[in-house]
């Protein structure tokens, strides 16, 4: 192993996992991601074990599942004194920069009310060194550039509005007011080149968040219009919306919270067309190829510096997108587009195993524990996910999980939701939970509601088989399973620290 040791964590906002192995591999060029995976470990069944972008990513640098760090919407604070990647980094000597956003709500036990942090869910996580913010509701660095550049917008969500076509008529797929050099993606990117070179002669960590390809969906020439619309396929669904309402109470309130006009600035009246759903698929498709030059801008800088051997390299994604599938947009549903997310890691010393494919489940929480276990820094009882090492160096535990398990709260305490509305449920049992094995997936409920259970032997996620009798026996097992789950996952930050009359011990959870 290299004296040096660097750490370069990537998250990509709301990239799912088939734009590299899947439906839509093949209908999206993404070169440098795909050259990375030649030289590292590619994770095929990694899943976000929770949604939206505030909750994944606490778990994801908690290394929590929600049920314990609890910071479960947009908005929901978490915990000041949560361990998380960042504080452990620092305990290993690490400065834990932050090119980007972590969306965390502040504890507001610990904030004066009019402190800046109580007005935003876009604030920087607990142990974080803000090198540039780039919060999606904000972006003041890159707003104050674009102004410099002398564009002319009095509105900054106009910023994300499609350009019309040169006599004025609307365009779905209309380029964005700036070009591709000056657009949020390259902007963080030159910042990061050109803040990060100083740091070559100690050991770093980067945290590098890009925005794209979440919404709004517009991109700058010559991504907008880089995919044929037509050339696409269809998203996977049901002939229609009231056959998808039909297969769960939970699919109503769902399907009218988010509609496809939502995800595009200025077209406030859009209408799910095939034609309108495509074009946008498109331009999310070419938002991900855009991010892809981006980061192979990153790994030649690597490369040319000669960092490349010396870093550990991390990409992935919050959590997933619809785009479409099952009439639906966004994440805040049970199927696996909103949680099935790439994962590639490049481990220096690690030859051997470079283009190898891990199909054994894994979890985000996953990603926290493995950084720290190759800088050689404790993980924290407190993190539910284990280090991926083993798995990196071509070995699987005997003891490895054999399913993947996430969870969704659909509440809002100041305001009900859809769901609340029309379920009669409210803050407290307005969640779910998702269990996947190799066969099934279990999705259960907190409130009176009948589970779902989707078998991958047959139809998969178009079939609710719960109700059939043949099944009944997996559906009692794998919901014992989830409780087991639960129980063994409950917050064990001190449950295996004792005080004793030679003071306080402690052992190692994963040990």
């Amino acid at each position: 192993m290299p004296n040096t040791r660097n750490v370069l964590f990537i998250i990509i906002d709301q990239l799912r996992a088939d734009c590299l192995k899947g439906a839509l591999a093949d209908h999206v060029n993404l070169p440098h991601l795909r050259a990375l995976m030649q030289d590292a470990v590619t994770f095929d069944r990694h899943y976000s074990v929770t949604n939206p972008c505030g909750p994944s990513r606490a778990s994801i640098l908690t290394g929590q599942y929600a049920m314990n760090h609890r910071s479960v919407r947009n908005g929901t604070p978490l915990r000041h004194d949560t361990p998380n990647v960042a504080t452990e980094m620092r305990k290993a000597g690490y400065l834990p920069m932050l090119f980007g956003y972590t969306d965390t709500s502040a504890d507001p036990r610990v904030h004066h009310p009019n402190d800046p942090a109580m007005k935003t869910y876009e604030y920087p996580m607990a142990g974080f060194h803000e090198m540039t913010e780039m919060r999606m509701e904000m972006s003041y660095p890159w707003q104050s550039m674009l102004m410099a550049e002398g564009y002319q917008v009095s509105n900054y969500w106009d910023v994300y509005r499609p350009q019309p076509d040169a006599d004025g008529t609307p365009r779905l797929n209309g380029p964005a007011i700036y070009t591709a050099e000056h657009s949020d993606t390259a902007f963080l990117t030159d910042s990061f080149l050109g803040k990060i070179r100083a740091y070559s002669s100690q050991n770093w960590f980067a945290h590098l968040t890009y925005i794209r390809p979440h919404p709004p969906l517009v991109a700058p020439a010559p991504y907008n219009n880089m995919y044929d619309p037509a050339s696409l396929p269809f998203p996977q669904r049901l002939d229609n919306t009231t056959s998808e309402f039909d297969t769960h109470p939970f699919f109503g309130p769902m399907l009218d919270s988010m509609s496809i006009a939502n995800f595009v600035e200025g077209f406030p009246d859009l209408k799910p067309t095939d034609k309108n759903i495509q074009t946008l698929r498109a331009v999310y498709l070419g938002l991900a190829t855009e991010v892809d030059h981006h980061i192979g801008r990153v790994v030649e800088h690597l490369k040319t510096s000669g960092q490349y051997d010396n870093t550990l390299l991390v990409v992935t994604a919050d959590h997933g997108e619809m785009l479409g599938d099952r009439h639906a947009w966004g994440k805040m549903t049970v199927y696996d587009a909103a949680y099935h997310t790439p994962l590639i890691i490049r481990m220096p010393d690690n030859d051997e195993n470079a283009g190898k494919t891990v199909s054994v489940p894994t979890e985000s929480i996953d990603v926290a524990p493995t950084i720290l276990d190759w800088v050689r820094q404790g993980i924290p009882n407190s993190m539910d996910g284990r280090s991926l090492m083993p798995l990196l160096q071509g070995e699987t535990p005997q003891d490895w999980r054999s399913y993947s398990f996430s969870e969704l709260d659909f509440s809002e305490p100041q305001s009900p939701t859809l769901w609340e509305k029309a379920l009669n449920t409210g803050p407290s049992d307005s969640c779910l939970s998702i269990l996947r094995d190799a066969r099934f997936s279990l999705v259960e409920f907190a409130a009176d509601l009948p589970p779902m259970l989707f078998d991958h032997h047959g139809k998969g996620e178009l079939e609710n088989v719960a109700d059939q009798p043949e099944f009944t026996s997996d559906l009692n097992r794998l919901t014992r399973a989830m409780l087991r789950h639960r129980m063994r996952n409950m917050d064990h930050t001190l449950s295996l620290d004792t005080i004793t009359t030679d003071g306080p011990k402690s052992r190692s959870r994963h040990s």
